[in-house]
């Protein structure tokens, strides 16, 4: 049965995204792109944008499911809050949909994606790029990113949701 899989690299400035679709190996590229929040702009407008413009994306792509990245953040805890009122507005556009959600790890995503959990980020982008049988690596990071996490989800689709 083909999936079609949007994939969230969340953040509160840039929030990446990315849609693949197919059925065991044969899968592709739909489209992947960035929501972008204005500098200096209040986080209450930021997180609403945010959710609209997603909610948007749901609306043009029509996702099977969602897969988002959680937050991994040892140092800086003022970026960290932000993001996370960020990611709880992506959980909330899914929820309402009805929508089946993954979230992984930075290293489950590195894991299903090359194999190895400590995969650099150039390694990751490579293997999306190959993965996807892309001339080019997928621009921003964030897109990239959000690609791969998309990804993720395909490679778990055989296990149950927890």
């Amino acid at each position: 049965m083909s999936e079609r899989l949007l994939g969230i690299d969340p953040g509160t400035a840039i929030v990446g995204w990315g849609v693949v679709e197919g059925a065991d190996q044969a899968l592709h590229l739909v489209d992947y792109g960035t929501i972008r929040t204005p500098a200096n702009t209040p986080l209450v407008e930021r997180v609403t944008q945010i959710y609209d413009e997603l909610n948007a994306l749901l609306d043009q792509f029509q996702p099977t499911g969602v897969g988002i990245e959680q937050l991994f953040f040892a140092r800086n805890v003022s970026t960290a809050l932000p993001v996370a009122h960020a990611r709880g507005v992506m959980l909330l556009a899914a929820a309402k949909r009805g929508l089946p959600l993954r979230e992984f790890t930075p290293m489950q995503i590195k894991q299903a994606i090359t194999g190895y959990g400590g995969a650099d980020k150039t390694q990751m982008q490579q293997m999306v790029r190959l993965l996807l049988g892309l001339d080019s690596i997928p621009r921003p990071d964030d897109a990239a990113d959000a690609i791969a996490v998309a990804l993720c989800y395909h490679q778990t689709l055989s296990f149950p949701l927890a």
